[in-house]
């Protein structure tokens, strides 16, 4: 039975067929009849019966792999339906959202990250007499725009120019080079971490065929500026793969690149595996550009000291956050995961020690007492939670953190795809995504009001076990997987909106 159906035609045939059946012999009606004719009324929630089991749903999805889940009420924290809920499975990007709860608690929703030039020597005549030195202090949103007003501050101060060294430290979180190192070199979401970084640690390439040879340009580009870059380069060669090669070459990042693949033009982001050494470079260009003369940039381990004389801060935590969430991005989550682990216990040797604190944290305060973590980001699938500990401590973070208006709307749709905007559940959520693996975590709102917390996911580690390290940007079947498993995610939804709305 379709959706919507009325029973107005069989029941106006029962009235309006009564002088026909008038007219029959009465002995065609010599036995009463043991049921009755008139129609009885549908019960309470009748529609409740026709929504498919979960399992049908299951099935009719065609997903291979394991699909885990839990729904939860807000207010009572009560289960009422789950699926392997104690099985532990990779969460990809849903981490971030436990990343972000662990943030708050440790630093606060207001706090700012500062980025600061120290002068250990004294300014006269337009001349810094000492060093100057840029101090990265783990702002993950850094950008060019914000360096460029460093370097205004830097002239405003009175300095044109440095008699000593200019330095450049990002020590306030450890260096790393990559995020996961089963990822592939060139991907622009797995970048270095430290504790200075700029633009999301990714330089971008840009590129141009004019006849037989092409124009390549790297440039540190955000809103307003776009200066040339020197410590990353790029070299074209004739080969149709690799499509990358990376080298470290000392001071510099070096690439090559297929030609095969280049085509007329095009561009993209690269990752820096060398935050400071670029954060050095960018800033001394702008600060050229201002009037401010500058020595070549040298990295430095050990924290300088001085006075400081210029600084610029970051938005506040919860805006970072929120755009974390929203636009899912790796560094800001191991950055403020780290960060938060420093403020917690002191310092962060690593991004798998940070993890480990925060797993820590999520078992004693969040009840997640089975979750193992290795990242802040979801990037590594060696992460493993548990659809019940998780849906249980969003139930838990509903009201007392305001989790859920920092996670984005997640648009339901029709079964032709195209967004519904008109559909009667809404969802707030944080989506996670890796190669066979799709995760969707949050609040749902049913039609009558009701908030549920609700944890679904999916994963085929076996499919995901057989890609080569190589093709692990956009692996055979992945995305076809992928879309399955978000028609399985919605269908769910829709069901828990249903059954359990009222």
């Amino acid at each position: 039975m379709s959706e919507g159906m009325t029973f107005w035609s069989r029941r106006g045939f029962l009235r309006g067929g009564a002088a026909m059946l008038a007219a029959v012999p009465s002995a065609a009606w010599a036995g009463a009849p043991s049921v009755s004719l008139r129609p009885k009324p549908r019960p309470r929630e009748f529609h409740k019966r026709l929504i498919s089991a979960p399992e049908q749903l299951i099935n009719a999805s065609g997903l291979r792999g394991r699909v885990a889940y839990t729904v939860a009420h807000v207010e009572s924290g009560l289960v009422l339906e789950s699926r392997d809920s104690a099985v532990g499975l990779p969460p990809a990007s849903v981490m971030k959202a436990i990343t972000a709860l662990y943030a708050l608690e440790a630093l606060g929703a207001d706090y700012r990250f500062q980025t600061r030039l120290l002068a250990t020597g004294p300014v006269a005549g337009g001349e810094l007499r000492g060093d100057l030195v840029l101090m990265g202090g783990g702002d993950p949103t850094l950008d060019t725009d914000a360096l460029a007003a460093l370097a205004g501050k830097l002239k405003a101060a009175g300095v044109s120019r440095v008699t000593g060294r200019f330095l450049v430290y990002g020590g306030a979180l450890p260096y790393q080079r990559v995020i996961d190192s089963g990822q592939p070199d060139h991907v622009g979401y797995n970048p270095s971490i430290s504790g200075l970084a700029l633009n999301f640690n990714r330089v971008h390439f840009e590129w141009r065929r004019t006849g037989s040879s092409y124009g390549v340009a790297m440039d540190a580009r955000s809103k307003n500026y776009r200066p040339a870059v020197a410590m990353s380069r790029v070299a074209i060669v004739n080969r149709e793969a690799p499509l990358f090669t990376y080298k470290d070459a000392g001071g510099r990042d070096e690439w090559t690149v297929a030609r095969a693949a280049l085509g007329k033009g095009g561009s993209r982001w690269l990752p820096v595996r060398k935050p400071e050494a670029y954060a050095g470079d960018v800033f001394a260009a702008l600060a050229k550009s201002k009037g401010v003369s500058l020595p070549a940039p040298k990295v430095v381990d050990g924290a300088p000291r001085g006075t400081v004389i210029a600084s610029v801060a970051s938005a506040g935590l919860r805006e970072i956050l929120r755009d974390m969430l929203k636009y899912s991005n790796n560094l800001t989550a191991e950055m403020c995961g780290m960060a938060a682990t420093v403020a917690r216990e002191g310092r962060a040797v690593s991004i798998a020690a940070s993890a480990a604190a925060m797993q820590r944290w999520a078992q004693q305060s969040m009840g997640m007492g089975r979750a193992k973590l290795v990242d802040h980001s979801g990037l590594g699938a060696a992460s493993n939670v548990q659809a019940g500990d998780l849906a249980r401590a969003l139930a838990l973070a509903h009201k007392s953190t305001g989790l859920p208006q920092m996670l984005k709307p997640i648009a339901m749709r029709h079964d032709n795809g195209k967004v519904n905007r008109a559909h009667p559940v809404k969802v707030h959520a944080k989506t996670g995504t890796l190669n066979f693996v799709s995760s969707l975590a949050g609040y749902l709102t049913a039609p009558d009001g009701t908030e549920l917390a609700f944890v679904i996911f999916t994963a085929d580690e076996e499919a995901r076990a057989r890609i080569a390290r190589k093709d692990r940007e956009r692996p055979q079947g992945g995305a076809a997987w992928n879309k399955r498993s978000k028609r399985l995610q919605q269908k769910l939804i829709e069901r828990w909106g249903t059954i359990y709305g009222t």
